[in-house]
């Protein structure tokens, strides 16, 4: 009887933890996937090449660079509640920030904006990840992490169709081709309600992280603020630092996938092509659930980590060797469910959000594994992994300005997926650096 008790006290603690987190993880992919539809419109706004428009998705996860280790510092100051309500009120001063950028047409406000959100972001995703990774049993934390990115990527399939919708959606003009001064104009002035929008958003879920009933998460280590020596301690956990890279290529593989698809879209004149993020999105969605189905039942984490670098290597090979005029996927998948055909290579980009489902609810418990009281700087450090988005559409961009143009580009990503392999492999097992 005593350990049922103890069992729903358990339960009883923790579901607050989960609320908050779930709605954290909700704004987090609201937030971070709908530049997959504002790059399209503003490379056609500002007349962007499309290394220059992947400077919007630089600057807002460098910031996450320089502001990782600051929001670990932030959370020992101040706790996990107040830095997370903290990040939210600083993505709301960045999303006011679009409206004078939209009015002025200056890029440089833009990608401040951008800056500001993601120093947010880091703040919000740093504090919000050990509760869901503390709230339960090790062996089963990808599975939490699982649920939590389907939210995640459940807001990243709606918020394209949300921001396209409130768009201005019938200016006069053809996929692809170059706009008149009135129709910049027009979208221009069209973004700024999606950011009021997105600012009274952010201010409702600050309010109910503010004042919610969420215990603040016990701290592992002794009191002192985070410094060079934590640092140099924890990144001689073999497991954490190469958790950090195996991070840092994947978001720059994810972000690819999930950012890019617009911009490739357009270039392919596919209609709708501001709305091609969720597809991406949804593929993850059905990856999380798939994840939560398998593990740790039938598989390990360490397995779908494999498994999934496996398929994304695959997929990348599809993508920069496919026929980008056949629609043969798309006529049997898309098609009889009243769907737009789309070429085979989009849906190639599309399916990577199912190999990519599976690497950061692995990784993440992997890389924190024994680190005890250096866990928040543990978790400062992963977070930086996030920075990795910054470089991929980067990357992406440089490359397809080169002959091998903006599918063959598609092939940085397979560096990255082995990476991912090594890691999954024998990377996490490293406990010290002469293993």
């Amino acid at each position: 009887m005593e350990a049922t008790v103890e069992y729903e006290q358990n339960k009883k603690s923790s579901l607050m933890p989960m609320i908050v987190a779930a709605s954290s993880f909700f704004l987090l992919g609201f937030i971070a996937w709908i530049n997959g539809s504002l790059m399209p419109y503003l490379k056609q706004m500002l007349e962007l090449t499309p290394f220059k428009t992947s400077l919007i998705i630089f600057t807002f996860y460098i910031s996450v660079t320089f502001s990782a280790i600051p929001s670990a510092k932030v959370i020992r100051k101040i706790g996990y509640k107040n830095s997370m309500a903290l990040g939210m009120l600083i993505m709301m001063t960045a999303a006011l920030l679009y409206i004078p950028a939209a009015k002025t047409h200056m890029f440089e406000v833009f990608l401040a904006a951008q800056i500001i959100y993601g120093i947010g972001f880091t703040l919000l995703q740093t504090a919000v990840n050990p509760y869901v990774v503390k709230f339960g049993p090790e062996e089963s934390a990808a599975v939490r992490v699982s649920i939590m990115g389907i939210l995640n990527k459940f807001a990243g399939v709606i918020a394209p169709h949300i921001f396209t919708a409130l768009i201005v959606v019938n200016l006069d003009f053809s996929v692809g081709s170059t706009l008149t001064e009135d129709q910049k104009n027009m979208m221009a002035q069209s973004l700024v309600m999606p950011y009021i929008y997105m600012a009274l958003l952010i201010l409702a879920f600050t309010l109910f992280v503010k004042f919610s009933s969420l215990p603040e998460l016990q701290s592992e280590d002794d009191g002192a603020e985070p410094g060079a020596g934590d640092i140099k301690e924890a990144l001689k956990y073999p497991n954490l630092a190469l958790g950090v890279l195996a991070l840092f290529v994947y978001v720059a593989v994810e972000v690819i996938a999930g950012d890019t698809i617009g911009i490739y879209a357009l270039s392919l004149k596919v209609e709708n092509y501001s709305i091609m993020t969720s597809y991406t999105m949804f593929c993850m969605v059905i990856g999380y659930i798939i994840g939560i189905l398998l593990i740790p039942r039938f598989i390990s984490q360490q397995s779908a980590l494999t498994g999934s670098a496996v398929i994304g290597i695959l997929l990348s090979l599809a993508i920069v060797f496919g026929n980008s005029e056949s629609y043969a996927i798309s006529n049997v998948l898309l098609v009889p469910f009243g769907l737009i055909a789309l070429p085979d290579t989009l849906m190639f980009i599309a399916a990577l959000g199912l190999a990519n489902a599976m690497v950061w609810p692995a990784v993440w418990p992997l890389a924190l594994s024994g680190l005890g009281r250096l866990t928040s700087v543990g978790s400062g450090l992963l977070i930086m992994g996030i920075a990795g988005g910054a470089f991929g559409p980067l990357i992406w961009g440089g490359v397809s300005a080169t002959g091998l143009g903006q599918q063959g580009a598609y092939i940085v990503m397979i560096p990255c997926y082995l990476f991912i392999l090594f890691y999954a492999l024998k990377g996490h097992k490293l406990k010290r650096w002469n293993e």
